[in-house]
């Protein structure tokens, strides 16, 4: 605000002395509003596109003043559910049943589609249009339009995407295209910044980057692993095209995230404060507490993370979750007996931590022997970097356990009624074994991986469905819908109410490319192994 308040000052002066030396020859330059800058003063500092790149910051974890609501429902009441990081302990007076019970809430599906378009499609269209090829500020609004937009296909399947704002109804591309449309678009971003770092070290839109300030061969990093995360995405039904993707990923000068300093976060600042929406969600709320799959994980490992993810409970001060898809629970039982989320009201907002490059690697080692270490040291350096990036110690320890394994029994904290859960869950020790065969170490890899992409529950739900790891404590009842199959996950949104007035042709031609049409138990075109 203040770099945007001196342009306008600087603009109001230089009208203000034209003004006073002019004769009414100079009609065009008086009929300028003294409120805004003009098209030469906001290209400079990059302010004809600084602005929608804040904005596009501000939209792929939904962020800002009285935001935690739609946050709630784009990501704490769809991802972070379906992945089992936590469990709803109230209930809404105007749905009995919801997503935390398969029973998908029209209010709530339609919010994660429909605000990606506003906040991260057309503010990137705004600056692809003032901008060329060349352009490192196009190149970094693409890397966070690839990185939100991968997460909306995620959740639907098919989405409008390489014909957006050509139309205003505009076609469905199905996933496989929208998947190689980011690695071409990915490609692209990285080879602009590379050539501007290569001869470059100065910040790039600074003054608008909540995330790495400006810095090129961070984003860079960042977009690296973000193809690596895309390109294993589609391992197990485009195998060639994923360890293409891969390898150009891995083999990239810059290399990818590797240190919890390269860690992407959305720092609140000066320009940006935002009270955190898993505070208010689940400490000034209480709607949404630890799960009963996170409580027999983390209690079960003994793992030191705990204590940073999570808030001991008011009433005993121990790590205890509430099961997933409860009828009707009440939220006075629970509040008190289950721990909140471990966030303050001032705390940043993660997007992806250099831990996850790890584990990545150690999956490319298994499928294909990509990269110069072994899987065992890639696994490990992901346990640490999730550990720094946590602060918390004793890494070492936890890595070398082979006798701690996730509890085998749930216990609800309100009755103490216990329910068997070793059925459920991956029942594999931390320490890594090289006798195992690949599909068991790769299940090692993912319940680590699960962890440490904690709070970000949409990108875990992913792995989940792509991988078939880790188990998670199956929902109390699937007894409210027919969509999904009694002890399957859920596998995706339905397409929002309102496409389906708004651009209907287009819509159920969309459902029409899905294995089982517009369900929530229809899988996408990359899930395939569960």
């Amino acid at each position: 605000m203040e770099k945007i308040s001196k342009y306008i000052m600087i603009l109001i002066g230089l009208l203000t002395v034209s003004l006073l030396g002019s004769c009414t020859s100079n009609f065009e330059k008086w009929n300028i509003n003294p409120d805004e800058a003009t098209e030469d003063e906001m290209k400079q500092d990059n302010l004809n596109t600084g602005a929608y790149f804040a904005q596009m910051e501000r939209g792929v974890f939904i962020v800002g003043k009285d935001m935690g609501g739609e946050y709630q429902i784009t990501e704490a009441l769809e991802g972070d559910l379906f992945a089992s990081y936590f469990a709803t302990i109230t209930t809404w007076g105007y749905t009995t049943y919801n997503n935390d019970h398969y029973a998908l809430y029209q209010g709530w599906y339609n919010a994660p589609f429909n605000d990606a378009y506003e906040k991260i499609m057309q503010p990137w269209k705004s600056i692809y249009d003032a901008t060329d090829a060349t352009s490192p500020a196009r190149a970094m609004a693409t890397i966070v339009k690839v990185f939100g937009m991968h997460r909306i296909t995620d959740m639907y399947g098919p989405i409008p995407y390489s014909k957006f704002g050509t139309a205003v109804k505009i076609p469905y591309d199905n996933q496989k295209d929208v998947y190689y449309k980011f690695f071409e678009e990915l490609g692209e971003a990285i080879n602009v910044l590379s050539e501007y770092a290569n001869t470059n070290s100065s910040a790039y839109l600074a003054d608008f980057d909540n995330v790495y300030s400006g810095n090129v061969p961070k984003w860079i990093k960042f977009a690296n692993t973000l193809r690596l995360r895309l390109a294993m995405r589609i391992s197990n039904v485009d195998e060639n095209k994923a360890k293409t993707e891969a390898s150009a990923a891995i083999g990239n000068d810059y290399g990818l995230m590797a240190a919890a300093t390269d860690d992407a976060i959305l720092h609140q600042s000066t320009s940006l404060t935002f009270r955190h929406p898993l505070w208010e969600i689940g400490t000034s709320w209480d709607d949404e507490h630890m799960s009963a799959t996170m409580d027999c994980y983390l209690n079960g490992y003994n793992d030191p993370r705990i204590s940073t993810y999570f808030q001991p409970t008011a009433k005993n001060g121990d790590y205890r979750g509430a099961r997933n898809g409860m009828a009707r629970p009440n939220k006075d039982s629970y509040k008190d007996v289950t721990s909140r989320p471990n966030f303050s009201q001032s705390s940043d907002m993660n997007w992806m931590h250099a831990a996850e490059a790890y584990f990545l690697l150690a999956e490319a080692k298994l499928r294909w022997d990509l990269g110069a270490e072994t899987a065992q040291n890639y696994y490990e350096a992901g346990i640490r970097t999730s550990f720094a990036s946590a602060n918390v110690s004793g890494a070492d320890s936890y890595i070398n356990n082979t006798e701690s394994l996730p509890k085998s029994n749930y216990v609800d904290p309100t009755n103490n009624r216990s329910t068997d859960v070793s059925g459920m869950l991956s029942m594999l020790p931390v320490a890594w074994d090289t006798n195992a065969s690949m599909d068991t170490n790769l299940e090692r890899i993912m319940i680590q991986k699960w962890i440490a992409l904690y709070p970000d529950g949409q990108e875990a739900w992913s792995e989940m469905r792509r991988s078939g790891y880790p188990g998670w404590v199956r929902i109390a009842s699937y007894n409210y819908q027919s969509e999904v199959s009694s002890n399957e996950m859920i596998s995706r949104l339905k397409f929002p109410t309102t496409e389906y007035s708004n651009n209907s042709e287009n819509t159920n031609a969309a459902a029409s490319l899905l294995r089982g049409g517009d369900t929530a138990g229809a899988r996408l075109w990359w899930d395939v192994k569960r």
